[in-house]
């Protein structure tokens, strides 16, 4: 490539906390280099409609550091190579639309990408990299899903939500000798529940990574309740399933992956069946994702976004930038993709939990909870 002139930010996905702190920071460190930056709204499709094309300078993003969303929207409907478009006789069918996202691209002399997304934004940025589109990844889910980086921004930030609210459950739990089941987000990997449930001292935790055995759950309430704990709390992530079932959806709109979410009212009914314990449900849901994002999501935010500007500057594209204590480094987005980073059943955190007594539904736990 020549030199660089002109650079593009797109936000696209389920929104995070830290999604501010990254724009203002590519903005901010292109700005150093006398680069002009435009920022696409609500994902890809700005660059269908150039109305949705906004030149961001220093005013634009002052004092967004600490503020949740994105200030450029997002959208996870915007998908390029499967754009739903209505036919003539109503119906909605998927269409290819990539070729006219790149000639647009190239048309408005924009340089390079930064692409900030999760694993479906990620695949998309790929796919555009494999069509010449010079595009540099930054990794945002509160999911913590992405393979290829330690950690996602927006994961610490929903872990310190869920864990605030599993810490204000137990003294209701506890007053009213209630079975509390909590629904945490996540979709296919248990990071959210683990992480919160340990540092909240759940004593149930489902993952999507163990099927569960339905009975085993209930043997650990009973046997709180014989010792004399006549409360449990339980975190559920929400694809968690029973041994031989399947997860729960709660919808799916065309162009979209399905919507999980509703196992957390079918663990507590079976609870309350079979124990007698009344059990209430609390699904967290887009709580999570909402506010201000913590120190930790904050930094990590603001140096992957001067690392995404100094990988431009250095020519290197169709990447990824990644967290790999104590510094940031770049992972090809096809390795970034390759597969989905769900929870190791021998990580230290689980063993932790194991040893703390946690029930994952398999029969292993061991004898003593922590509440």
């Amino acid at each position: 490539m020549g030199r660089i002139r002109r650079i593009a930010i797109t936000t696209g996905g389920g929104d995070a906390p830290g999604l501010n702190a990254v724009i203002r920071s590519v903005v901010l460190s292109a700005l150093q280099r006398n680069w002009e930056v435009i920022g696409i709204r609500k994902g890809y499709e700005g660059l269908f409609d150039t109305s949705k094309l906004i030149p961001l300078d220093r005013d634009s993003v002052r004092g967004i550091t600490h503020i949740g969303g994105t200030i450029l929207g997002t959208t996870n409907r915007g998908n390029p190579f499967e754009y739903p478009m209505r036919c003539a006789d109503g119906a909605i069918s998927l269409v290819d639309r990539s070729d006219e996202l790149v000639e647009t691209f190239r048309r408005m002399r924009i340089d390079a990408l930064v692409a900030i997304g999760g694993d479906g934004s990620m695949r998309i940025a790929h796919g555009l990299a494999e069509k010449g589109l010079p595009v540099v990844g930054v990794p945002k889910t509160i999911d913590n899903d992405l393979s290829g980086t330690v950690i996602t921004f927006g994961f610490d930030t929903a872990v310190t939500v869920a864990t605030d609210a599993l810490d204000r459950l137990h003294s209701t739990a506890e007053a009213h000798e209630r079975v509390m089941v909590v629904e945490v987000m996540g979709r296919y990997a248990g990071w959210i529940a683990l992480h919160s449930g340990v540092a909240s001292t759940a004593d149930v935790i489902l993952i999507p990574e163990i099927p569960f055995d339905i009975d085993i759950v209930c043997d650990k309430v009973l046997d709180r309740e014989a010792r004399g704990r006549h409360f449990t709390i339980a975190v559920v992530a929400e694809g968690a399933h029973p041994v031989g079932g399947e997860m729960v959806v709660s919808g799916k709109a065309v162009g979209q992956e399905v919507r999980l979410g509703g196992i957390a009212e079918q663990v507590a009914a079976a609870i309350e069946e079979r124990t007698g314990k009344e059990s209430r449900v609390v699904r967290l849901g887009h709580l999570q994702r909402g506010g201000r994002p913590t120190t930790f999501d904050r930094l990590t935010a603001l140096r992957f976004g001067a690392a995404a500007v100094r990988t431009i500057e250095a020519g290197i594209f169709n990447v990824m930038v990644a967290l790999d204590p104590p510094r940031v480094k770049t992972v090809e987005l096809a390795e970034a993709v390759s597969r989905m980073k769900n929870v190791p059943l021998d990580s230290d955190t689980m063993l932790t939990a194991r040893d703390l007594g946690v029930c994952f539904g398999d029969g292993t736990d061991g004898e003593e909870a922590g509440t």
